[in-house]
C-alpha cells in the first residue's frame, strides 16, 4: 500500500505538471487565436468583436496567475474552451464525440494484439529451436514496416483491389448513428480494416518482446531448479516463465493502452475515421489551439492513468515489489 500511495503522489505531481504546462505553452507561443479566428472567417466576424472572442477564449491581460486559477477553475467545470475552427462548439463536445471512436477501435486493436502477442509469444520461447524460429525473420521483418505502409498496402489490396472493405469513414453515411443492428453492423463492417492495420502493426512487436523476455528467464536458476524438482511443464511455463517474463511488458502495455487515447493519428488519417487522432490533425491544420490545447491534455492524463494502473498492476504480478512497498 506505501508503495501504491508514493505512486499516487508521484503521478499526482505529473498531472499537475503536465496541466501548467498547457497552460502555459499556448499562453508563450507567438500568435494570436483571436486574430487566426478573424481573418478566416472572411469576414463573418467583426473586428469589433475581438475583445469578447478573447474573453471567451481565456485570453486577458490580467496577471498570469489570475488567468491560472481561472484556468483551472475551468477545468474543474470541464471547460476547455471554445474551438477555433469549429467555433463556437465547445472542445469538451468536440473530444467527447470523437473520443468513444478511437477507444473503441484503437483500444480493442491494442488489447487484442497485445494478448495475440504474448500468448505467442510465450509459445515461441518454449519452443525454441524447433520449427518456431523460422517465423522470427517474418515477424523481425512485420515490425519493421511502418503503421501507415502497413495502412496503404492493406488499403490498396484488400480495398481498393479486392473491394472486400470500405476504405474510409466509420459507417455508411446514409444511415443515421443509432443504437440499431444495421447501423452497429455497418461501424464493425468499416472499423474492420482499420483495426487489423493496428493489430497487424503492432502484433510482432509484442510477440518478439515477450519471447526474448521468456527466453531469458527460462534461462534463470529458479526456472532450472523447478524442473529439477519435477514441476509439471504448464507449471514452470506460466508460473515460473511467462509472469516473470511479462512484466516488461506491462509497461508497454500500459504506455500503449495510454496512447489509445490519442489514437493511432496516421491510421485514422488514411481511413478518414473521426476519432481523436483525426481531430487533432485536423486541428493542427486550421491552427486550433483550443482544441489541440485540449487533445494534448486529455492525452497527457490517459498516459499517466495507464502508468498508474501499470505500477498497480506490478504489485500482484511481482512479491518483490510488495515486499519493498
Amino acid at each position: 500500500m506505501r508503495y501504491l500511495l508514493k505512486k499516487l503522489g508521484l503521478y499526482a505531481f505529473i498531472a499537475w505538471a503536465a496541466l501548467t504546462l498547457n497552460f502555459l505553452i499556448p499562453r508563450l507561443m507567438p500568435g494570436d487565436p483571436v486574430r487566426v479566428l478573424i481573418a478566416g472567417s472572411e469576414g463573418q466576424i467583426e473586428p469589433e468583436a475581438a475583445e469578447a472572442i478573447a474573453a471567451q477564449f481565456g485570453i486577458s491581460d490580467d496577471p498570469l496567475i489570475i488567468q491560472y486559477g481561472r484556468y483551472l477553475a475551468d477545468l474543474a467545470r470541464f471547460d476547455l474552451g471554445v474551438s477555433l475552427s469549429n467555433y463556437p462548439v465547445p472542445v469538451i463536445d468536440i473530444i467527447t464525440g470523437a473520443m468513444p471512436w478511437t477507444v473503441i477501435l484503437v483500444g480493442v486493436s491494442t488489447v487484442v494484439s497485445f494478448l495475440l502477442g504474448t500468448a505467442l509469444g510465450v509459445l515461441l520461447a518454449w519452443r525454441r529451436g524447433t520449427w518456431s524460429d523460422h517465423v522470427l525473420p517474418a515477424l523481425t521483418f512485420l515490425n519493421a514496416i511502418p503503421y501507415f505502409w502497413m495502412a496503404l498496402i492493406l488499403v490498396l489490396i484488400l480495398a481498393v483491389t479486392l473491394g472486400w472493405f470500405p476504405y474510409a469513414g466509420a459507417y455508411d453515411r446514409t444511415m443515421f448513428p443509432e443504437l440499431s443492428a444495421p447501423f452497429i453492423g455497418s461501424v464493425i463492417f468499416h472499423a474492420a480494416l482499420p483495426a487489423l492495420t493496428i493489430v497487424i502493426g503492432s502484433f510482432a512487436g509484442w510477440v518478439l518482446q515477450m519471447r526474448n523476455m521468456t527466453v531469458t528467464i527460462l534461462g534463470e536458476d529458479y526456472v532450472s531448479m523447478a524442473e529439477a524438482k519435477g514441476l509439471p511443464s504448464r507449471m514452470v511455463l506460466f508460473g515460473y516463465a511467462a509472469r516473470n517474463a511479462i512484466l516488461p511488458s506491462i509497461t508497454g502495455f500500459a504506455l500503449a493502452l495510454g496512447a489509445v487515447v490519442g489514437g493511432s493519428m496516421l491510421t485514422e488519417v488514411i481511413f478518414n475515421y473521426p476519432g481523436l487522432g483525426y481531430t487533432l490533425f485536423q486541428a493542427v491544420s486550421a491552427q486550433d489551439f483550443p482544441l489541440m490545447q485540449g487533445l494534448f491534455l486529455i492525452i497527457s492524463l490517459a498516459v499517466i492513468v495507464a502508468n498508474l494502473i501499470a505500477d498497480a498492476a506490478y504489485v500482484f504480478l511481482d512479491p518483490r515489489t510488495r515486499q519493498g512497498a
